[in-house]
């Protein structure tokens, strides 16, 4: 058939695919009457290095084939920062476009595809000539440190779904070397169904039971096998008959199923009448007398039988129903009601437990992400097909149960970008389970231990985790309202997302701050060798036992040891390990290889001195989390800018409060020129910062 031919061309891997001129075709749907293809992805890439911007523009002219661009499944898409592309057709003097907008990585979100980032815009019916073009005013000069590209292509929205790596890598360009799929319409000539019909020698749906329609999109016709029949209707015979009695599923008979022409018979069997459809044939014999005395006396018992389990069930299901009415009120249900109707618009729901149960496939042993010592973490899918971690505790402290709703409350309203988000609870069982936003790359405690062998990580990246961690802290400890103690930190307790972003979780060992501000005294409750040895001592809580574990956490990234690890047979605390080395001047003997063939001692001894400093034995003699946290934020800030002084106000003056994100750096070396961080510390307590 005209304007329907294909080449197979070998593609640059070596295999052999159909192709549509220079356009890859991945299928062709005779019964939609649509053909999948790969479209160019367009580029604007700017250039630091000469101040200039490239572009990679694409044409594709569908005039004079059967095809024409989708307008129910493309969407013409831009990606980038600061950009503005228009798609064009200088057959119909067509013109559109849209702009994206963004000034940094933290306005971007995964899926929106809005004006942030990514924008997108419709295409008309009938659209066969496509060109892409940029405007040169808008162009990644301002923001090419992070989005040096923008992309523009028109694509199969269904297929497309925005990620924030799209802007800051080549991700996007790279998908299939430089193409994406789109959707074509396609059709029989330019006439009409009944035009067509007339003549006899074209006329395309040449198969007996077959029809015509006309194409949605544009001029001309499509053909399809009338209902009964499947097959190709541009083949003589090429609509054959389905046997509908050998798909019940789709052609339901309970009876005797009889296939005839474009349909079938379904009837009851012989003797019987009924619906055969779904099975209730039934005797058309009449019983005798004896028979019905029987079945009545049957009939009679079951009935009784049936309604005594009914009313036990009832009975039962009511008993079950109190029980947990009782453990949601044990566990401040209802004050947690009155804080979400005061806080109207506020996202933390309440699940029931059937609904928990449903999302886990009851909590099945497949569905297990991690156990620890405070309960066990299931991946589950919401009802609305959101992923998440519910975690099952497997106890409950007494004394905290009516308190229970309300700091559920108060955590729910910690937004953070580095600590994971708690979207609710269920309080209707015995002990509470929570429902916290999936972190899809596991723990800091796999990343570092079990995959440094095969991924080495960068300097860069160890220092980009720890100061993601520790803001984290110092925002519970600093800004949260009450503040909180993690009481639990380790880097098993932080996650990493998609882009390796640290987010602190597992609040199960979690305190909120007393209004006084005091200390408080709680059973000790942690991990060993992350363990606050003067929270050991005193079962005194305080922001102090946070920094001690989070110093620890900082060694594991530094060394790429465990907290408590085997020297041969021997059992030893990295923590004990790590300031017999301080003391003794042997920082190198402990550090990961990694990390000492980076060479930038300076930076390593500051962050070396920092952990040194957490890990005081003498809470008082600590840093603060917010010290901590700045400090490391400061030194993050100099291995990015090699070129800044070692003057520590210089440093905040040129590079300001807030680093930028660069993402996980697995490979890479930076180098770095450090300034003093123990002087500055202890001037930071003088002034009482």
């Amino acid at each position: 058939m005209e304007g329907f031919a294909l080449t197979c061309d070998m593609t640059d891997a070596g295999v052999k695919k159909p192709f549509f001129g220079n356009v890859e075709v991945i299928n062709i749907s005779l019964q939609l009457g649509q053909a999948r293809m790969l479209n160019h992805i367009s580029q604007q890439c700017y250039h630091a290095s000469s101040g200039s911007s490239t572009y990679s523009d694409w044409v594709l002219n569908l005039d004079n084939s059967p095809y024409r661009f989708s307008d129910a499944h493309n969407m013409f898409t831009v990606i980038g920062c600061n950009t503005l592309a228009y798609i064009l057709s200088s057959r119909t003097n067509y013109q559109s476009g849209c702009v994206s907008m963004c000034q940094n990585e933290l306005s971007l979100v995964d899926g929106s595809c809005s004006g942030i980032g990514c924008c997108q815009t419709s295409i008309p019916k009938n659209l066969t000539y496509y060109s892409v073009s940029f405007d040169e005013n808008f162009n990644n000069r301002q923001v090419w440190d992070f989005s040096p590209c923008s992309y523009a292509v028109l694509l199969d929205s269904d297929w497309f779904r925005f990620r924030t790596s799209y802007i800051t890598t080549y991700q996007f360009w790279n998908y299939s070397n430089n193409w994406a799929p789109m959707v074509l319409d396609w059709a029989i000539g330019n006439e009409t169904c009944k035009a067509a019909k007339h003549n006899k020698t074209s006329y395309a749906c040449i198969s007996a039971n077959s029809e015509c329609f006309d194409s949605s999109n544009g001029p001309g016709y499509l053909c399809c096998c009338s209902s009964g029949y499947h097959g190709n209707p541009y083949l003589l015979d090429g609509c054959k008959d389905i046997d509908e009695c050998v798909d019940k599923d789709q052609y339901p008979c309970q009876g005797i199923c009889q296939n005839t022409n474009g349909s079938y018979n379904c009837s009851c069997p012989p003797g019987t009448h009924g619906n055969p459809f779904t099975g209730t044939c039934t005797s058309n014999q009449k019983l005798p007398m004896a028979a019905k005395a029987v079945l009545g006396a049957s009939s009679s018992i079951a009935f009784l039988s049936l309604c005594s389990m009914c009313i036990y069930m009832i009975y039962e299901r009511r008993k079950f129903a109190k029980v947990k009415e009782r453990y949601f009120k044990e566990h401040g249900g209802w004050i947690l009601m009155e804080e979400i109707k005061e806080k109207q618009g506020h996202a933390f729901k309440i699940f029931t437990s059937k609904e928990l149960e449903k999302a886990t496939n009851m909590f099945g042993n497949n569905q297990v992400l991690g156990r620890g010592g405070h309960g066990t973490v299931y991946k589950g899918v919401l009802e609305d097909g959101r992923i998440v971690a519910i975690k099952k505790p497997t106890f409950l402290n007494e004394t905290s149960k009516n308190e229970f709703g309300k700091e559920m409350f108060i955590l729910s309203q910690i937004n953070h970008k580095n600590i994971v988000k708690l979207l609710g609870c269920c309080l209707e069982v015995e002990v509470p389970i929570l429902v916290y936003e999936f972190v899809p790359n596991g723990t800091l405690f796999h990343f570092v231990h079990e995959n440094k062998n095969t991924y080495p990580i960068s300097l860069g990246a160890r220092l980009k985790i720890a100061c993601e961690s520790a803001d984290a802290l110092a925002y519970l400890h600093s800004s949260a309202s009450p503040p909180i103690i993690h009481g639990d930190v380790k880097s098993s307790n932080i996650l990493l997302d998609e882009n390796y972003m640290a987010k602190v979780s597992d609040f199960g060992a979690s305190k909120l701050v007393p209004k006084d501000g005091k200390q408080f005294a709680t059973l000790v409750q942690g991990t060993y060798g992350y363990l606050d040895p003067e929270y050991l001592q005193t079962c005194q809580l305080t922001g102090k036992s946070d920094v001690y574990s989070f110093g620890v956490v900082l060694l594991e990234l530094l060394t790429g040891k465990k907290a408590d690890y085997f020297n041969g047979s021997e059992e030893r605390s990295l923590a004990a390990s790590f300031m017999l080395a301080m003391k003794e001047n042997r920082l190198l003997d402990v550090l990961d290889n990694q990390v000492k063939n980076e060479g930038d001692m300076e930076l390593i001894q500051e962050i070396s001195e920092l952990a040194r400093q957490c890990l005081d034995v003498k809470g008082e003699e600590r840093p603060t989390m917010k010290e901590v946290a700045e400090e490391l934020d400061k030194l993050r800030k100099v291995m990015q800018h090699p070129w800044v002084p070692h003057n520590a106000e210089e440093v905040e003056s040129l590079l300001g409060e807030s680093s930028n994100d660069h993402g996980i750096d697995y490979h890479g070396t930076e180098t770095t020129t450090c300034y003093n961080s123990k002087k500055r510390l202890a001037s930071n307590r003088e002034s009482g910062r």
